[in-house]
């Protein structure tokens, strides 16, 4: 058990009601999980208000409630703890719950619109071969060592989060690699943890249906880069625009990446084609098994990101040779008669783009490119013309599907997709709402060597139909079809 005083050292406490000295039992911000002695934290979410629970949450046991705002009845026997912002105090107390584990650990934040996951898995494999402890934060998987959980966010609340550090150690771990969303970082979920490190990817259009601008959005992550410490290192893409801004008040020691212009960690891409890259790094040659320039900078995050933390840069060369690449992402099957399809998760219009004129630049030009892509419901409504832009625009056949509509319906956003096809395009663009018929009819479509890309879902193996999660697999399927056929 844990005395109440010690998980809330750190925490901006304006008024408390009750006594600090309890002994409790564990923390929740989901009153459905309270038991006796807990401490029910009440967050002020996106879908609900976790004030309206606190009711519940003493109904189940709890001793202790920390709030904005102190509730209109005050229950005899409970301590009342009021913040100026729950979500911080959160962080703070689960970190101080879990004896911070962070500090013990040489943890790596990676943050961008497009490559996170990439970048992420890829150092935790790198690592691993080295032959080190290392751990896992992201969208397709937590990993503590050699023991894999499932992921349900990008970056997981501040309880998840300092718990699985805490594995981590038990278990011995040295290095951790974590995806940090900007919700994540919004949410301060990401808040009280002791980086070792910072990487900043890319920075394109996303997530503006919650960050009010791309100004916001951008800052958000920027915010990120301010709280390292100066015992940390910071490196970032400096052909992005935005990778200068990111280390414009960071106290952490700036690096830079980039494949244009100057940087530390300098590439050449030499070759591009479907079985690698052949990249130039700091003067030595090195040859991939990832493809496209967006994986170029992926694997330059990588290379800085080793370096820095000590590893040596010609054993993180052959190291970077044996990487394979991570589920969903440029993954690709071949069938009997050459046809080749490609998953990947791009689900925002930079990343799209740049699947697509990977595939184009690899092409001998009398292959055709078939593209499937939807776009996600109940999420940023404003990239869906663009999405459908870039894929008639780079591709000669598309078919407009849906992605995970959700709540939404999926003919509702196809029809805000096909607003973005220009009029030169529209006898490229087919629509077909079913997911699994799109992909048949873009197999039904394909001749030898042609190339499918079927675009957004990636790892995911669910489609969200209406609150319900149904198995979706995009490989599984196009699989399946390419046997069907024999194709």
């Amino acid at each position: 058990m844990k005395i109440l005083k010690d998980i809330l050292y750190k925490v901006n406490i304006e008024a408390v009601i009750g006594s600090t000295e309890l002994s409790i039992e564990k923390i929740e911000f989901d009153s459905r999980k309270i038991s006796l002695n807990d401490v029910f934290v009440a967050i002020r979410g996106t879908q609900s208000n976790g004030h309206d629970f606190i009711d519940k949450a003493l109904d189940f046991g709890a001793s202790v409630v920390v709030c904005d705002t102190f509730p209109s009845k005050i229950v005899n026997g409970v301590t009342y703890v009021q913040v100026k912002d729950t979500n911080t105090a959160l962080a703070y107390m689960a970190a101080n719950y879990y004896d911070n584990p962070s500090k013990n650990l040489k943890l790596v934040g990676i943050t961008g619109t497009n490559g996170k996951t990439t970048t992420a898995s890829l150092l935790f494999q790198l690592f691993q071969n080295a032959g080190y402890k290392v751990g896992l934060l992201s969208t397709v998987k937590i990993w503590v060592h050699d023991i894999s959980y499932p992921a349900t966010h990008t970056t997981p609340d501040s309880l998840t989060i300092n718990y699985y550090l805490n594995e981590m150690c038990k278990a011995g771990v040295e290095f951790c690699f974590m995806e940090v969303s900007s919700h994540g970082i919004h949410q301060k979920r990401t808040e009280a943890l002791t980086f070792a490190g910072g990487v900043f990817t890319n920075l394109s259009h996303d997530h503006l249906d919650y960050h009010a601008s791309f100004a916001e959005y951008r800052d958000v992550k920027k915010s990120f880069f301010d709280f390292l410490p100066s015992s940390a290192f910071a490196l970032t893409n400096s052909d992005d625009k935005n990778g200068a801004i990111m280390l414009q008040n960071t106290k952490a020691k700036k690096c830079t990446y980039a494949l244009k212009t100057y940087a530390d960690y300098k590439a050449i891409v030499l070759e591009n084609q479907f079985s690698g890259l052949l990249l130039k790094i700091n003067e030595n040659e090195v040859w991939v098994k990832l493809i496209g320039s967006f994986n170029a900078y992926n694997l330059l995050a990588i290379y800085g990101t080793a370096i820095e933390l000590g590893l040596d840069p010609l054993e993180v060369l052959r190291l970077l040779s044996e990487l394979e690449s991570v589920s969903g992402r440029f993954q690709y099957t071949v069938s009997a008669n050459k046809i080749i399809a490609v998953v990947d998760y791009a689900h925002t219009p930079d990343a799209l783009e740049n699947v697509l004129e990977t595939i184009n630049t690899i092409r001998t030009k009398n292959e055709q490119v078939i593209t499937v892509v939807g776009c996600g419901g109940n999420r940023d409504a404003a990239k869906r013309p663009l999405m459908a832009h870039i894929a008639s625009k780079l591709s000669d056949k598309v078919i407009l599907t849906s992605d995970n509509p959700r709540w939404e319906d999926p003919e509702t956003i196809l029809r805000e997709m096909e607003k973005g096809v220009e009029p030169q395009n529209y006898r490229k663009v087919l629509t077909v709402v079913d997911r699994k018929q799109a992909i048949k009819a873009a197999c039904q479509l394909a001749s030898s060597n042609d190339i499918i890309l079927i675009a957004g879902k990636g790892h995911e193996n669910y489609q969200e139909i209406q609150g319900v999660k149904h198995h979706f697999d995009d490989m599984e399927v196009v699989k399946e079809l390419f046997n069907l056929y024999n194709a």
